[in-house]
């Protein structure tokens, strides 16, 4: 039971990577507050939990309104009192758009689920986190985040700036006993090619050669034991870094 006791909130949990996330968290002590944009998706692993004996709630959120997410740390405190671990997991694809085909709304559409969602949600959890002097950030960038050719303009520069986002909250509230770092995934099998439709032919075919060389697609659940980690006493001298899961793919 390596978070017991704990309370977590982890976004984008109604299906994929966050979904299991999620279960392991709860299967290993935490209290969760499971969050999604679909409702019926974050109750079924609300469900999931409470059948395997764990406590969960859910709170539909759609990360890029400021309002829901006050609303959803609001929520996670008033029901469990505390808020020990934030797992920015929510994400949202870009159709492989390059630079010169990307437009205002599918840029600020992007950033607003990738990036800003990301930074409202650690700028709520982080006065919590500092009167207790002890609080956990996960933040899932990927592995476009590190790479120029593994998605689109936006979705590329979103994660870059996630990456920053983490090594910087790391760093600045290290002594406040608050840690903060990301797990860059590589491809994992999940749902989030649903978010993706007229696919930019030019930007695939300049990234398909790196997508060529992937070793292995991940599973949901190699990605939450990495997520366990981090939040648990055992990553205690890990802090404002990026580990990357995929199989050895960004190793090419």
């Amino acid at each position: 039971m390596k978070l017991e006791g704990k309370v977590a909130i982890v976004t984008g949990a109604g299906s994929g990577m966050g979904k299991s996330i999620a279960v392991l968290y709860a299967r290993e002590g935490a209290k969760v507050v499971v969050s999604d944009i679909n409702e019926s998706s974050a109750s079924a692993t609300v469900e999931e939990i409470k059948t395997n004996s764990g406590e969960a709630i859910s709170v539909l959120a759609n990360v890029a309104k400021e309002e829901d997410i006050q609303n959803l740390v609001d929520t996670a405190v008033d029901t469990y009192g505390t808020l020990d671990i934030l797992v920015n997991n929510a994400g949202i694809m870009d159709n492989f758009v390059p630079a010169a085909d990307v437009d205002d709304a599918l840029w600020d559409r992007v950033f607003a689920v990738n990036t800003t969602g990301v930074m409202r949600a650690t700028r709520k959890a982080l006065p919590i986190f500092l009167e207790k002097e002890s609080g956990v950030i996960i933040n899932i960038a990927s592995v476009g985040g590190l790479n120029g050719a593994r998605a689109g303009a936006a979705y590329t520069a979103s994660k870059h700036a996630v990456v920053g986002f983490t090594k910087n909250t790391g760093f600045m509230y290290a002594q406040k006993g608050i840690r903060c770092n990301a797990i860059a995934p590589g491809g994992v099998e999940t749902n989030i090619a649903a978010s993706m439709t007229n696919i930019n032919e030019f930007g695939m075919s300049r990234a398909q050669p790196g997508l060529a060389v992937n070793p292995r697609s991940g599973k949901p659940e190699e990605i939450a034991n990495i997520a366990l980690f981090l939040a648990s006493d055992e990553s205690s001298f890990i802090n404002g870094t990026v580990i990357t899961a995929d199989a050895g793919w960004t190793a090419f």
